[in-house]
């Protein structure tokens, strides 16, 4: 089997700019969740995030990149965010010549992403317009409207492709939280199967915005602890309240093997296999056995060729709420089944919130550095374990994990989907 290799990667979150500051802030279990900046949230019940305080700066040619965006009414945060952590990653790579892939038509580019903001808030308006007429057609004028915001998820992935001239297949994945998971598994599919020999694979997302706010408040998915946001986000806690949400973006260089060392690039990690599942359950619930977690699991294991006790570490969805915690304890139980008391197991979003379309590649990376370095970052906030999380979910501090080879990292969307990969050292 074509074997895939991680050669760059690159991320911006509200822990840092880019992977190093990010994943230094991770060890030292320093969070960065607080009162909202971008926008008075004095009047919602939940009035804290994780917002990235100051996008870092771009170079001349990625620069000129984003303004031309600008110029076209292309550019909104989550496309800027894609471009910083795309600076990084085709940087680390050294992919790049004279700022374009040399073969256009073998380079891929499959994006997680969502529709602007601004469109849903249009739908929005409408739906209230014409709830006080019952004789309206209501299916109509929402059509245009979705179209658009469909359109507008992949602005990110065009604006990259066109940045590098990658001629390449493109995706764009809108599946929610598994929206990045699903894009790298399109890509490692893509690389294996020999469509592509390079593929540009992430996601992007900025949710911290009064709509999302109120949309995820209605649902009461969200933590409330207003009187101490830095401990809200408290994934497989008995006390846990609810998710917080985040921003940022993670690109990974993809390549086959082959392709990388023939050009002496660095190898950083491998992509080894991935898994997707539906849960055929409810739109805003995880099935409480866990059975949607559990296919994910076992079939990036499976795809990967690779045993439950070839597992050491898991990087969990872990969002911090009621149902999904419970649910992702189960799956990965009854997945690995007696493995599952010797593995370690942590929550990304503990400190930095839940970034949604983005938080799949973002947790890949730091599921490759934990295997690079073999040491785990803690979840923080875990005072109170959850009986119904009775994994070792790392709390306290840092730790060595010794021989550390293989992790898996989950995302599993609002929807029901599922989505587990597999990362392997070097």
């Amino acid at each position: 089997m074509t074997q895939i290799v991680v050669t760059g990667m690159g991320a911006v979150t509200p822990l840092g700019g880019d992977v190093p500051s990010t994943w230094e802030a991770l060890l030292a279990g320093r969070g960065a969740i607080a009162p909202i900046r971008n926008f008075d949230a004095s009047g919602f019940d939940t009035r804290f995030a994780a917002e990235i305080a100051e996008i870092p700066a771009l170079d001349t040619e990625w620069g000129a990149i984003r303004d031309a965006a600008a110029a076209s009414d292309l550019l909104d945060r989550k496309t800027e965010l894609l471009l910083v952590a795309a600076q990084e990653a085709l940087g680390q790579s050294a992919l790049l010549v004279d700022g374009r892939v040399p073969r256009p038509l073998r380079t891929a580019v499959c994006l997680g992403s969502e529709g602007g903001r601004r469109l849903l808030q249009e739908v929005a308006q409408r739906s209230v317009r014409f709830s006080e007429d019952p004789t309206v057609e209501r299916a109509i004028p929402f059509l245009p409207v979705g179209e658009r915001a469909r359109a507008r998820a992949s602005h990110p992935a065009r604006i990259l492709a066109d940045a590098v001239g990658a001629r390449g297949p493109s995706r764009t994945v809108m599946t929610a939280c598994t929206s990045a998971g699903g894009a790298l598994a399109e890509a490692l599919w893509l690389l294996r199967h020999g469509a592509a020999d390079v593929a540009l694979a992430g996601g992007t997302d900025t949710l911290v915005e009064a709509f999302m706010l109120s949309g995820f408040s209605l649902l009461g998915a969200l933590s409330t602890r207003n009187d101490d946001p830095a401990r809200a986000s408290r994934p497989f806690d008995r006390d846990r309240d609810g998710f917080v949400l985040g921003e940022g973006a993670g690109l990974l260089v993809l390549e086959t093997e082959e392709h990388a060392r023939a050009r002496g690039a660095p190898v950083l990690g491998r992509l080894l296999g991935a898994g997707l599942s539906n849960n055929a359950w409810r739109i805003t619930d995880s099935p409480p056995d866990g059975e949607g977690p559990r296919i994910s699991i076992l079939a990036a294991l499976e795809d990967a060729g690779l045993e439950p006790a070839d597992v050491g570490y898991v990087n969990a969805h872990g969002t911090s709420t009621l149902m999904n915690d419970a649910s992702e304890t189960r799956g990965i139980r009854r997945a690995l089944g007696p493995h599952a008391d010797h593995i370690v197991v942590n929550s990304t979003k503990s400190m930095m919130g839940h970034l949604v379309a983005a938080c799949g590649a973002v947790e890949a990376i730091v599921s490759l550095c934990s295997v690079r370095d073999g040491r785990v970052h803690p979840t923080a906030n875990l005072q109170n374990p959850d009986p119904d999380c009775d994994l070792d979910c790392v709390p306290g501090e840092a730790r060595d994990v010794p021989g550390l080879r293989v992790a898996l990292s989950n995302s599993f969307g609002f929807g029901g989907s599922n989505a587990t990969l597999v990362l392997g050292a070097p």
